[in-house]
């Protein structure tokens, strides 16, 4: 008799939902282990010999999720249906002609008919009030374009098609960015777009020092540069912070050092991300995602002898970082340039779920110098085995098209890595040009019996949410995290919960940013977090997050406090979420 592996009525919604195979509305997938066979036999076809094995061992990392593949590879691989695979897109560079931004729009269109979430730098476009010298009329600026992708995500999501999202960066430098900033001050704008601003080095410098700030198109040592106004670099860093403060967006990427540390340094330039913002991207760049379930490897767990099992950590890993990579070769693309993308790098990036739920089952209380050490090295554990594995797949497929050797060993990313994996790819390359990211994955966490979501600490121990059945009616399924209910299964109801039991609005902001920044050294592409803010936090120690963050070697900084506009970050009601990448959610 086999052990159902779901032990809440939502996780089962959720596999029934959104990754059982239905083939014009019979069902195919039986039971999820009818989804991990699918799964692991479509990844194993595209290897040239052994199929029946691999097959075998991808099933053994997808069972009882261990290895929990992104959404879309849960829902599409194996189906046969002309869909993506892949998670994440940056779109092309939008032109700054009419003909272009609406080549732009419908490119934007055809990728999130079929599911995927897209990034887009605007910065591209010239500032509102410009004269456009070829047909006499004055430039109305990027934020108004954004107005029309804005309509044209809500109408595809109108059609039926999964939901999407979108992110949208822009300079800090650009003369538009005021605009920017200030836009989400209405509830009813671009409801569908996550913000960012690009802030360089530069910029944090000039806001460290208070000094001006010139506003250029294009940037100042551009060709044709033209500087608009100047303005105190604390002005717009302050009008910045009080958007974000105030509902929560826009977030800020540090682009700079984002390119810095991009292992392509030498074959490409980054200005946008995914929409939540773990995996920044090249014009038309994808990326499929993928995480590591650490409550699987916890064994004796709340027991003083409890222990990471680092060897089936480790074997996992390898075996996710090949199954990845093969959905390089399975998956669909939209756009022809996206297939030409994906196969040039082939990136993906493969993190970890349930952390916040792994600290508490070894004992360890999420805000303590100790559980960021432990959390370091796990996921340095996994950054030098995916690595390792790499190589070998490199060795066995051969490396990227894109990989130039000697180049990438000089990389700042990987200069910091072993000494056996610098010489392996020197003397072997390497498969895949990006490795780690730490996603969201809030969707897949909740599948996986409501372990904590990524890198986050434990939200709330029980609630309850209610979510769209298949037929459009609201349910209401109790929700109880997965260490919690583990503990009290154990202990009983009455047992008083250890120190380690903490919950994200029990920790300082800045602990929330040491744990991320405990990370990011492992992680070459970059790291989604909700930096969460009690809603009483004083504004002028607000703003010092985003500082600190930078300081301490991170890529961005996304920060949620709960406000009029956006709410709270989890919601019972579905449709009063209007912060279209909050933490509930699969990175898209």
């Amino acid at each position: 008799m086999t052990t159902d592996p779901f032990t809440s009525d939502i996780s089962r919604h959720i596999w029934d939902a959104k990754y059982r195979f239905r083939d014009a509305g019979k069902v195919k997938d039986a039971t999820v282990e009818d989804t991990w066979r699918r799964v692991a036999r479509a990844l194993a076809g595209v290897e040239a010999a052994g199929r029946a094995q691999w097959e075998q061992r991808f099933y053994g990392a997808l069972e009882d999720f261990r290895f929990l593949p992104g959404g879309r590879i849960l829902a599409g691989a194996g189906t046969g249906h002309r869909v993506t695979l892949f998670n994440c897109f940056v779109m092309g560079r939008v032109e700054d002609s009419m003909d272009g931004i609406f080549d732009a729009l419908k490119e934007g269109a055809l990728t999130m008919q079929q599911g995927g979430g897209v990034g887009y730098d605007f910065s591209t476009l010239r500032p509102a009030g410009t004269q456009a010298m070829s047909v006499g009329v004055v430039a109305s600026g990027p934020v108004s374009f954004m107005h029309i992708w804005d309509a044209m995500c809500a109408t595809i999501l109108s059609t039926g098609a999964r939901r999407g999202a979108m992110m949208a960066t822009l300079r800090c430098d650009h003369p538009d960015i005021f605009e920017f900033v200030r836009i989400k001050r209405d509830p009813a704008k671009l409801r569908h777009f996550n913000l960012s601003v690009l802030a360089s080095d530069g910029f944090m410098q000039a806001v460290k020092e208070d000094t001006d700030w010139p506003l250029a198109f294009p940037a100042v040592g551009e060709p044709d540069s033209r500087v608009y106004r100047v303005v105190r670099a604390r002005e717009l860093w302050n009008e910045i912070m009080a958007a974000t403060y105030d509902y929560a967006e826009p977030g800020v990427l540090f682009i700079d050092r984002i390119n810095a540390q991009n292992n392509l340094w030498y074959a490409e330039r980054l200005a946008a991300t995914n929409p939540c913002g773990e995996i920044p991207l090249p014009p038309y760049g994808a990326c499929n995602l993928g995480s590591l379930n650490l409550t699987r490897f916890v064994r004796a767990p709340f027991e003083d002898s409890a222990a990471l099992d680092f060897a089936a950590l480790e074997e996992t890993t390898a075996l996710a970082v090949r199954m990845l990579d093969n959905v390089c070769d399975l998956s669909r693309f939209p756009l022809e340039k996206q297939a030409q993308a994906a196969h040039a790098t082939r990136r993906i990036g493969l993190g970890l779920t349930g952390l916040g739920n792994a600290l508490i089952m070894l004992g360890l209380r999420y805000d303590s110098a100790e559980a960021r050490r432990a959390a370091a090295a796990i996921m340095q554990r996994i950054c030098e085995t995916a690595y390792r594995t790499s190589i070998e797949l490199a060795r066995e497929k051969g490396g990227f098209p894109l990989l130039d050797r000697e180049k990438h060993v000089q990389g700042a990313f990987i200069r910091n890595l072993a000494e056996d994996i610098r010489s392996g790819i020197a003397q072997h390359g390497i498969r895949n040009s990006h490795l780690t990211a730490i996603a969201p994955t809030g969707t897949i966490s909740l599948l996986a019996n409501n372990v904590s979501s990524g890198l986050e600490p434990v939200f709330q121990y029980d609630y309850r949410r209610r979510i769209y059945e298949m037929d459009g009616q609201l349910h209401e399924y109790a929700v109880s995290d997965y260490a919690h209910a583990l503990y009290r299964s154990l202990r009983g109801a009455q047992a008083p919960l250890p120190q380690a039991f903490i919950t994200a609005g029990e920790i300082s902001p800045y602990r929330h940013l040491d744990m991320q920044a405990a990370l990011q050294p492992w992680v070459d592409n970059a790291i989604s977090k909700t930096i969460n803010i009690p809603v009483d936090y004083a504004f002028e120690e607000f703003q010092s997050v985003y500082q600190y963050a930078h300081e301490h070697g991170l890529k961005g900084c996304t920060t949620y406090r709960p406000n009029p506009i956006t709410g709270q970050v989890l919601v019972e009601e579905p449709e009063a979420a209007s912060h279209c990448c909050s933490v509930e959610r699969e990175a898209d």
